[in-house]
């Protein structure tokens, strides 16, 4: 992220800005900070996400947004924009904000300008919120991916690489690296994975 403010701004003020902007922006405590565009390997790992996790919980009470959905955190007093957003909450599967209060599952694709803020800063930001059960970080360099998972009140940390199966506990979704990775081109330039019929058999088998 880019900083775009120097002096504070109202949360109030940041909405009515930010739904007319051209460009997407998070808050900070008073701070804006404009969000840089995305390479394909990060929209395409996104995409894979989402598609995978609509699939599993066609049938459940969840929703799984994508990155135009803001999450406000309101004790540590933020908006951010999340690569890929799951809630399962009532109050804003019924709501038409243009955010939501209760994420139960967070993924983020790292950038290397935005690796280290997410996997630190901003993971501190989103431990504030009650009902957030995972957050998961995703590298579109290599086929790694990270899970953060609370348990009993613990963040437990699971690294998955290459090969490996992953799981998110938190909607009982396991599924594998190369499933997340298809038709991404990583930074060495070889594919991930080939096209596959992946994502259909998933779609037969949630």
């Amino acid at each position: 992220m880019v900083a775009n403010s120097t002096f504070y701004i109202s949360p109030e003020d940041y909405l009515e800005a930010e739904r007319v902007s051209p460009i997407k922006h998070e808050y900070r405590r008073g701070r804006v900070y404009a969000m840089v565009g995305a390479k394909k390997p990060h929209v395409i790992i996104a995409a894979n996400s989402t598609t995978l996790l609509n699939v599993h919980l066609r049938d459940q009470p969840c929703v799984v947004m994508a990155s135009d959905i803001k999450v406000r955190l309101e004790v540590a007093d933020c908006y951010y924009y999340p690569d890929v957003v799951v809630t399962c909450d009532p109050r804003d599967l019924a709501g038409t904000e243009d955010f939501i209060h209760y994420p139960k599952l967070v993924i983020e694709v790292l950038s290397k300008s935005t690796a280290k803020f997410d996997s630190s800063e901003k993971f501190t930001d989103y431990q504030t919120c009650s009902t957030l059960e995972e957050y998961v970080l995703v590298s579109q360099t290599e086929r790694s991916i990270e899970v953060r998972s609370l348990t009993n009140g613990t963040w437990n940390v699971a690294t998955d690489q290459g090969d490996a199966s992953v799981t998110f506990h938190s909607l009982h979704w396991s599924g594998t690296l190369a499933e997340i990775y298809q038709k991404v081109t990583l930074a060495e330039g070889a594919i991930a994975s080939p096209p596959t019929n992946a994502l259909m058999e998933k779609s037969a088998h949630p």
